[in-house]
């Protein structure tokens, strides 16, 4: 049975850091491409950030994250990361990490109909 677990979420005042961290098992972990998507209240859930299946792999990032966020995995440990730097009032939301099976090392996938597997989200409040 695949399972993805969130970890590191919190309350941080506005230009602080977070680590999340998305451990996964059941799977071949070197086999999916990881994604990080984010949901508040009312609205849908939303992209934002992607990495291919390899540690080091190609990434891709929301206009609203480029240059504060980064995603990062480490296949030996079958876990994907999201370092949050600058963070703002408006990244406040339920962060959920996502895998999808992929034979290629060099795809990212972006849109939530992309993904099959999810975590059951993380909260991250960030205060002004």
């Amino acid at each position: 049975q695949v399972h993805l677990i969130e970890s590191g979420g919190g309350l941080v005042q506005a230009g602080g850091s977070l680590r999340l961290s998305c451990a996964a098992s059941g799977l071949l972990f070197n086999m999916y491409a990881m994604a990080w998507f984010r949901q508040t209240p009312g609205k849908e859930r939303e992209f934002v950030a992607a990495i291919s299946t390899r540690t080091g792999g190609p990434t891709y990032y929301a206009d609203s994250v480029k240059g504060r966020f980064t995603i990062s995995r480490d296949n030996a440990k079958n876990t994907v990361f999201l370092q949050m730097n600058n963070l703002k009032p408006e990244d406040t939301a339920v962060f959920y990490c996502a895998a999808t099976h992929s034979f290629s090392t060099t795809t990212y996938y972006i849109r939530t109909t992309d993904y099959n597997t999810w975590g059951q989200g993380t909260q991250v409040t960030v205060s002004s």
